[in-house]
Order: C-alpha cells, then sequence, then structure tokens
C-alpha cells in the first residue's frame, strides 16, 4: 500500500502534481508552504503545515518538493536536502498518462507528468520534473534537479546536465549534450552541444546572457 504523500510548496505547479499523484493512486495527507498559506486549501488539500515541520511527518507520510523551477532550481534543492536530512524518504509520482518504459530508469523524488513519455534506456535523475507531454527517448540522460518543460523533445542518447531548465516545446537534436546549470528558451532547437552556463534561445540555440 502507498504511503500519503506531503506536498511541500505550494502555487501552479502543485495543482499539476497533486492532480498527477491522485491520478496515480496516493492521497494527500497536506500541503506544506509559507506560514501565511497555512489553513487555506489547494484543489480541497489544505495547506497543514510550513518546511519546518517536515520532521513531523517523515513517518507518516513520503514527500514530493512541489514548488516550480524556471530560473533557478534552488528552492528545489533546498527542499529536497531539507527533507533528506531530517530521514524523509522522496515519492517518484508517474501520471496515470504518462508512459515510463521498464527499462528506464527515475530518481527519487522526480515527477513524470500527464501524457509524458520516457523510452528505453533512459536515465532520469532525481528531483526532476518532467512536464506535460514531455518526451524523453532512448538512452538520453537527464540531470538531478532539472525541469524538462511541457511539450519538449529530448531525442535519443541526449545527455542534459543537473540543474538545468529546457523551456517548452524545445527540441534537442539526437546525440546532443548540454552542460550544468543551462537554460534553454521555450520554443528552441538546440542542433550542436552547449557547455558554457548561460540563457540560450532560437534556432538554432545560441548564448544569448552569459550566466
Amino acid at each position: 500500500m502507498k504511503k500519503p504523500l506531503i506536498l511541500v510548496g505550494g502555487g501552479g505547479h502543485c495543482k499539476s502534481v497533486l492532480e498527477a499523484a491522485e491520478s496515480a493512486g496516493y492521497s494527500i495527507l497536506g500541503v506544506l508552504d509559507m506560514p501565511e498559506e497555512v489553513g487555506k486549501e489547494i484543489l480541497s488539500t489544505k495547506v497543514i503545515g510550513t518546511d519546518d515541520n517536515i520532521p513531523a511527518y517523515v513517518d507518516k507520510a513520503e514527500f514530493v518538493i512541489t514548488v516550480g523551477f524556471i530560473k533557478n532550481p534552488a528552492i528545489r534543492i533546498k527542499l529536497y536536502n531539507k527533507i533528506k536530512e531530517a530521514g524523509g524518504k522522496l515519492a517518484t509520482i508517474i501520471a496515470s498518462t504518462a508512459y515510463v518504459s521498464k527499462y528506464a530508469e527515475i530518481g527519487e523524488g522526480t515527477v513524470v507528468l500527464h501524457q509524458a513519455f520516457v523510452n528505453a534506456g533512459a536515465k532520469v535523475g532525481k528531483n526532476v520534473i518532467l512536464n506535460t507531454a514531455t518526451n524523453i527517448e532512448h538512452d538520453s540522460v537527464i540531470g538531478d534537479h532539472c525541469h524538462i518543460s511541457t511539450g519538449t523533445m529530448v531525442n535519443g542518447e541526449c545527455k542534459v546536465g543537473k540543474r538545468c531548465f529546457i523551456g517548452s516545446q524545445s527540441v534537442l537534436a539526437n546525440c546532443i549534450s548540454v552542460g550544468d546549470d543551462i537554460i534553454v528558451g521555450a520554443g528552441s532547437f538546440v542542433r550542436k552541444n552547449i557547455t558554457e552556463k548561460g540563457i540560450y534561445s532560437g534556432n538554432p540555440a545560441i548564448l544569448k546572457i552569459k550566466a
């Protein structure tokens, strides 16, 4: 039997994860959010405390980080470490309409949202967001703490480093490598390997802002 979940972080991304988790058969014990949000509801699920209350739920539930990430994953990483240091277990959520090959690997705390597809041989790290309708093709590697945004196509044998954001409807050509701490803007086409930290966009994707 699945343990109930504690969702850590409110907002729009929390709603998406909450619905996906329920579709996968989880019950939600509550949400931890900012102090001013305690007592409010997110999709009929109550905000029952703040992240300072994580230790109180370690034996009662598993955790999912439901703070989003567009420019910087620092808050998600901080919450991940806080849960781990408290002895908490992070659940891996796969929405009912997502497909993950039995030959793929998905790390702890990762969320695979509706209509996402993870093909055979793919390896997805810890605390990753695979957002709605993403496609992670065969033998690709996605590093820890990444967000692969809505409708993105990561083609076969690509390697995406840690703490990356790949914007909506972007395409990575086959066998492309993306370094750590890189942001790719929405609708971009990555045709060549990119290693320098910064923000890339366009077709082909080029460095627009150095980190």
